[in-house]
């Protein structure tokens, strides 16, 4: 009921919210996601935006105008297309708004609304993926030489805030079903994750801004191209991190190497990525499945979660077992 409740509130926050943007008569918000922000469609006769509405205490305004602003670096000087951000009435790019005196406000922002689909992991994801990894390539180029605005706040992502006491998705050892032997299992993971990270190092060609979220749900394909979306958990990390994100919650697909090959093919056609480095690229996408293993326990109450809970720390423990004979 909570939930539910919760949704309720939302919804009407997100359609009152609506006078604060110069939009037709008639404009509507329809809940299209819920993750860490409830995204929504909204439209009118001859027009669709995106209204996505931020997850209480996750991000501080500042944090929100730094992510917006690097969408926008982005899209001018890298060739990497990012939704333009639509101002208010009042010149605004974030919103702060209530739908009600009893309810917490909220923090809101208007995309323009980009043309794609969502792909999915029964496609054939080498074209998509090969482009993504050209896009990546283009996204770290410009992370390296980018001269961030003044005040620039985002979140991080390494060995401390995805595994440490205190991380910003919660401990994964309170994931779903994760048992006395489950723990054994991906204790010993982390270990060997934690190990070779520190050897991987955080120089500068290694480490910097990333985007952090590259999964199919942030990905739209349409006429050929590929286009990245949802810069919301943007930050610092690994730039191999980018790369295991696109593999989330498919991690144990088949095709993952074939996956892996193609994000390489597109990287290497615009930027140098050598073997060596390529090589741990394993290590990332067990960094972000213990990260996943987490966020599915402290997201219970959306359908992914509700959906990946049963078998997410068995298939886990599988994955690790593949990968420490192969690394540990």
């Amino acid at each position: 009921m909570a939930v539910l409740s919760s949704v309720a509130s939302l919804h009407r926050l997100a359609n009152a919210a609506l006078v604060h943007w110069d939009l037709p008569e008639g404009a509507a918000a329809q809940l299209i996601n819920l993750s860490e922000n409830a995204t929504y469609l909204v439209t009118a006769p001859g027009w669709r935006s995106i209204l996505r509405v931020h997850r209480l205490g996750y991000h501080s305004e500042r944090a929100i105008e730094s992510e917006l602003a690097w969408m926008d670096a982005l899209r001018l000087e890298a060739g990497v297309p990012t939704p333009p951000v639509i101002a208010a009435r009042d010149g605004r790019r974030i919103v702060r708004d209530a739908p009600d005196a009893d309810t917490a406000p909220r923090h809101m922002v208007m995309f323009d609304f980009i043309e794609g689909r969502e792909p999915e992991a029964g496609d054939d994801l080498a074209g998509p993926l090969e482009r993504l990894g050209e896009i990546s390539a283009r996204l770290h180029h410009h992370a390296r030489g980018w001269r961030r605005p003044a005040g620039f706040e985002r979140l991080t992502w390494d060995e401390e805030t995805i595994l440490g006491q205190t991380p910003t998705w919660g401990r994964w050892q309170d994931g779903p079903s994760v048992d006395e032997t489950s723990r054994a299992v991906l204790g010993r993971l982390e270990s060997v994750v934690r190990e070779r990270l520190a050897r991987h190092g955080k120089g500068s060609e290694r480490y910097g801004l990333i985007h952090a979220d590259v999964r199919l749900a942030n990905l739209l394909v349409h006429a050929g191209e590929t286009r990245v979306i949802d810069f919301d958990d943007s930050g610092f990390g690994w730039f191999l991190y980018d790369v295991a994100t696109a593999l989330s919650f498919n991690e144990d697909h088949p095709d993952v190497p074939d996956w892996i090959d193609a994000w390489l093919t597109g990287y290497r056609r615009v930027g140098a990525l050598p073997a060596e480095e390529a090589a741990e690229i394993p290590t990332f996408v067990m960094l972000r499945r213990l990260a996943l293993l987490a966020w599915i326990g402290s997201h219970a109450e959306t359908d992914t979660a509700r959906d990946l809970a049963p078998r997410f720390a068995s298939v886990s423990c599988d994955l690790a077992e593949n990968y420490l004979t192969r690394f540990g």
